[in-house]
C-alpha cells in the first residue's frame, strides 16, 4: 500500500488539474449566469463528497457501537441487509414516488450502503471508530468548501451572501453538528467519548438526508437539482462535473488515508507510553 500511495498521489494531482482547466476553460459558459456558474464544479463536487463521508462516519459509529455485542452485531447485520433490499424492492412496488426519487438510484445507495458496512466490518473493525474520526475530520473540510463556494455564488446571483433558505440552514446544522464532534474528540479525555461521540454521528447523519431533500419537499431558494427530478444539463457540463468529483474523491481518500495511518500510529504510541509506565511504576515499588 505504501508503494500505491506515491502513484495515487501523482494521479490525483492529475485529475485535480484536468477538472480545474475543464471548470474553468474548456466547460461551456452558462447562458444566464456567465463564468460565476463555474463554482458549481467545485461546490457540488464538495457536497458529495462531505456526504459520502459523513455516510461512512454513520457506518463505522454504528459498528462501533455494536460490535461488543455479539447480539446487537448480528441484529445490526440482518438490518442492513433488510434495508438493501427494501431499497431493491420498494422503489420498484410504490407508485409514484415522491418527484426527484428515483427507484435506480434509491437501490443503488441501499447496495452501496451494505457494501460500505460489511467493508468497514471486516477491513477495519479494530480501528472502526478511527475510521469515523477520520472520515468526520475530512467531511467537515469539505462541507466547509461548500458553505464558502455557496454564498461566493449566491452573491453575484441573489444579491446577497446568504439567507435562511431550509437547504443552507439544513448545510449549516450538518456542519456545527460534526463540528462539536470533531471538538467532543479533541477535548474530552472520559473513557466514554468514543460511544459518546458515535451517538453523537448518528445522531447528525440524520440530517444528511434532510439537507438532500430539502430542494424537493420545501420550498427553497436554493437551485432545483440539474441531475434526477425532472433536471437536465448539457452534457459537456456532466462530464466536467462528474470528472472533478472523480478528483475530490481521489484527494480525500489520500487525506483519509495519511490521516488514518497518522491516527493509529498515535494511537500506538500513547498506548506504548501507557505501559511503559505501567511498567515503570510496579517496579519502583
Amino acid at each position: 500500500m505504501k508503494r500505491a500511495f506515491p502513484i495515487l498521489a501523482i494521479l490525483t494531482a492529475g485529475l485535480l488539474s484536468w477538472g480545474l482547466y475543464a471548470a474553468l476553460v474548456s466547460a461551456p459558459t452558462e447562458r444566464t449566469m456567465g463564468d460565476v456558474q463555474r463554482i458549481f464544479y467545485y461546490h457540488v463536487p464538495s457536497a458529495w463528497t462531505a456526504f459520502l463521508l459523513f455516510s461512512i462516519n454513520f457506518l463505522a459509529s454504528v459498528y462501533y457501537l455494536a460490535k461488543d455485542s455479539e447480539f446487537a452485531d448480528r441484529m445490526i447485520n440482518w438490518l442492513v441487509i433488510l434495508i438493501a433490499v427494501a431499497c431493491c424492492v420498494i422503489p420498484f412496488v410504490i407508485k409514484p414516488l415522491p418527484m426527484g426519487v428515483e427507484p435506480g438510484a434509491v437501490a443503488t445507495t441501499g447496495i452501496g450502503a451494505a457494501i460500505l458496512y460489511f467493508g468497514i466490518r471486516k477491513y477495519f473493525a479494530e480501528n472502526a471508530d478511527t475510521l469515523a474520526l477520520v472520515s468526520a475530520e475530512v467531511g467537515v473540510v469539505f462541507c466547509t468548501v461548500v458553505l464558502v463556494t455557496g454564498p461566493l455564488w449566491a452573491r453575484p446571483v441573489w444579491g446577497i451572501w446568504w439567507t435562511w433558505d431550509m437547504r443552507l440552514t439544513s448545510t449549516l446544522l450538518l456542519w456545527l453538528i460534526y463540528l462539536s464532534y470533531l471538538m467532543l474528540r479533541r477535548f474530552s479525555n472520559s473513557s466514554q467519548t468514543p460511544k459518546l461521540a458515535a451517538v453523537l454521528a448518528v445522531f447528525g447523519a440524520l440530517d444528511v438526508p434532510l439537507v438532500y431533500f430539502s430542494i424537493w419537499f420545501f420550498r427553497t431558494q436554493h437551485p432545483q437539482p440539474v441531475i434526477g427530478g425532472g433536471g437536465s444539463i448539457d452534457p459537456r457540463m456532466l462530464h466536467v462535473l462528474l470528472l472533478n468529483w472523480l478528483a475530490f474523491l481521489c484527494f480525500a481518500f489520500l487525506v483519509c488515508w495519511s490521516r488514518y495511518r497518522l491516527e493509529v500510529l498515535r494511537q500506538q504510541v500513547e498506548e506504548t507510553q501507557a505501559l511503559e509506565s505501567l511498567l515503570a511504576a510496579g517496579s519502583g515499588r
